[in-house]
């Protein structure tokens, strides 16, 4: 091996995962970071880091750090650089090592149009498409909007009719300018009912090419993935054998060399299937090939790179049980899956059952709006789907996270949910199925996480007592009075009110009964009416997270007195994240109808729309484009067309 020093040119959990890989191998890694990464945990398990006091997309300092710390070579992970045919064009020709396929390659591939036209001279069909949106009648509605040169949902649009047709088009060219530095569009046909698959190739410097099977990530939002598995449940062995084929004749045709990606979209009725593009890079869902196969991708990268022969053929590669992987994000899906910012007050992942966990943050992380809302990925690796599916759901349920609102009680009600277990994963999913967004405790599993917080809480305040600290919290020298702690769940207060006997046991409502068998400051083993368990707790900024049976419980602790505040302003719209705001569609006066477009935010490289609850007349407008918001910032009110009626004394 000649790599002795690899530079990562990435963050979060794929810079972990590359670290450790190359780490195994007793490969140095030198790191880059820009300042808001300061505290991510990959800066200190680099053997050193250097900072970029612009970002990660500056490969003029990237190769910089490289030549300063003596690093041989350079891998870029997965987005930022790890696509751009110039930057490896720079590596290369800076005398290092690029980890990843040749410059040429990713410039034929990461032009869509390009790769399509590459598909068809193998043999491989493809989606009626154009590059016109004159001719969007050609293509026939729906039809979907994408970005040319750049994936990960950003720049596409589902087209229903063509009056949608111009906004849609000005939105993703925003976005892709924005994410790729490339606005250029096309458009292509929409499959509404269909399944996401991809197929994993491996091809080194010497001719040798293999596959490692496909992965099906058909469950999306946005268009973006959200569980991945291996093998997928819904092609047979004639269609599989089929899309191998064409995978490896497109990757033969390229003479392609390193870990790669070859994307097809199979219709779930006629089960044709059509080649949508090629990542010249490692995936985000990676680990469920390397689950099955039993191969390390990130170590065959560095072996190819380095000039290393595969030495192994597509017969010696076995396939072993079901894989699946889920993409824990900073996310609230009860919001139409807007990102979420905060900080991480936990995280603590369960030590059972045994899952991978490929996380990018930890207690006290800090999430921003500065880069993708991924968290974690987390992977089951069973001899069956259905067994894969449960343990990846109790190991997310196990999980204790608070502080920071996630798509994890989501992704559990998927693994959970029959048409899941069935493999009915196409990609329209989640509007049939509609999972539970937020976490659903049943009556008695509520009243149990509940006194367990409120009995938490008591403990304490007694370790936290600078007086009297061996005395129960309310003691008297009489019978004990009872205490109470509120706490808000969603709309709902739970009063828990309990008193301690002489005993140590406590009285909790009527005739409930508590004991605490041990206390500590992140957890507690309590009993409540003959049920007893040991649970993480979490208190911090005013919040209470138990974890419950079947996830984290977060509830607000209602103060004793409350302070009075400002009273939230009238049919006021606020931001739902911090962004940047860059379009404001009304004016003063202008009277709008509900779900009409007001304002279109930028946040996380990803557009929202924030749309009319309601008609009514606008009232004010605080915002302007271009102009920076934090969260909960209110950007316009509208006086409801109802609420005048009933001022003016008109009666319908």
């Amino acid at each position: 091996m000649t790599i002795s020093t690899l530079l990562v040119a990435n963050r979060g959990e794929i810079a972990r995962r590359i670290i450790r890989g190359a780490h195994d191998m007793g490969i140095r890694c030198v790191g880059v970071y820009v300042a808001a990464d300061a505290s991510a945990p990959f800066v200190g398990e680099c053997d050193e880091s250097v900072l970029l006091e612009t970002s990660y997309l500056d490969g003029e300092k990237i190769l910089a750090a490289a030549k300063r710390t003596g690093a041989h070579a350079i891998h870029p992970g997965y987005g930022f650089l790890s696509e751009s045919a110039e930057f490896a064009h720079q590596v290369q020709s800076a005398g290092l090592i690029w980890v990843g396929p040749s410059p040429s390659v990713i410039a034929a591939m990461g032009d869509k149009l390009a790769a399509k036209e590459v598909a068809r001279d193998c043999g491989v069909a493809t989606l009626p498409s154009c590059s016109d949106p004159g001719d969007a009648d050609t293509i026939g509605y729906p039809l979907m909007v994408k970005a040319v040169g750049g994936g990960g949902g950003k720049g596409m649009r589902i087209v229903e009719n063509a009056a949608q047709l111009d906004e849609a088009v000005a939105g993703a060219r925003r976005e892709a300018a924005g994410g790729f530095g490339d606005e250029r569009i096309f458009l292509e046909r929409y499959v509404a009912s269909s399944r996401h698959v991809e197929i994993q190739i491996l091809g080194d410097q010497h001719g040798n090419l293999v596959h490692l099977g496909e992965r099906e990530c058909s469950v999306q939002r946005r268009h973006q993935k959200l569980v991945e598995e291996s093998p997928s449940p819904g092609i047979n062995d004639a269609t599989r054998q089929a899309m191998t084929s064409a995978a490896l004749d497109m990757a033969r045709a390229l003479e392609y060399q390193s870990a790669g990606t070859v994307e097809f979209l199979v219709d779930n009725q006629t089960h044709d299937f059509y080649f949508l593009e090629i990542n010249t890079r490692l995936q985000v869902e990676h680990p469920v090939s390397e689950a099955v196969t039993g191969i390390d991708l990130v170590r065959e990268q560095l072996r190819i790179a380095d000039g290393e022969a595969l030495g192994y053929g597509q017969d010696e590669i076995n396939f072993r049980g079901h894989a699946i992987e889920v993409r824990l994000c900073a996310e609230d899906p009860s919001a139409r899956f807007l990102p979420a910012t905060g900080t991480l007050v936990a995280f603590a992942p369960a030590s059972t059952p045994a899952v991978r966990w490929e996380s990018g943050v930890e207690r006290a992380s800090t999430v921003t709006t500065n880069f993708d809302p991924l968290l974690a990925k987390v992977i089951a690796h069973a001899p069956t789907r259905r067994e894969g599916a449960s343990v990846l759901a109790l190991a997310l349920e196990r999980l204790h996270v608070g502080g920071v609102v996630t798509n994890r009680d989501f992704l559990v009600a998927t693994l959970r949910h029959e048409g899941f277990l069935s493999g009915d994963t196409t990609t329209d999913f989640i509007e049939r199925y509609e999972p539970a967004r937020a976490l659903v405790l049943s009556d008695d599993e509520l009243n149990w996480a509940s006194i367990a917080g409120a009995l938490w809480l008591q403990g304490e305040n007694r370790a936290n007592a600078t007086v009297l600290a061996q005395v129960p919290s309310g003691w008297r020298n009489a019978r004990l009075p009872r205490q109470r702690v509120s706490l808000r769940w969603g709309e709902q207060v739970i009063d828990v009110d309990y008193r301690v006997r002489r005993d140590g046991t406590f009285v909790v409502g009527r005739d409930g009964r508590a004991r605490v068998h041990a206390w500590s400051p992140r957890e507690i083993d309590v009993e409540i009416n003959g049920r007893r368990a040991t649970r993480r707790v979490t208190h911090a900024d005013g919040h209470l997270f138990v974890q419950a049976t079947r996830g984290t419980a977060s509830f607000a602790v209602v103060p004793r007195f409350v302070v009075p505040g400002v009273d939230a302003v009238v049919g006021g719209l606020t931001a739902p994240m911090p962004g940047a705001i860059i379009d404001v569609r009304v004016a003063l006066g202008q009277h709008v109808d509900a779900g009409e477009t007001l304002v279109v935010m930028e946040a996380m490289k990803m557009e929202h729309v924030i749309t009319a609850p309601n008609s009514g007349t606008v009232s004010a407008v605080f915002v302007t484009t271009s102009q920076q918001v934090d969260n909960g910032a209110v950007l316009l009110t509208i006086e409801n067309d109802e609420d005048a009626t009933e001022e003016s004394g008109d009666t319908p």
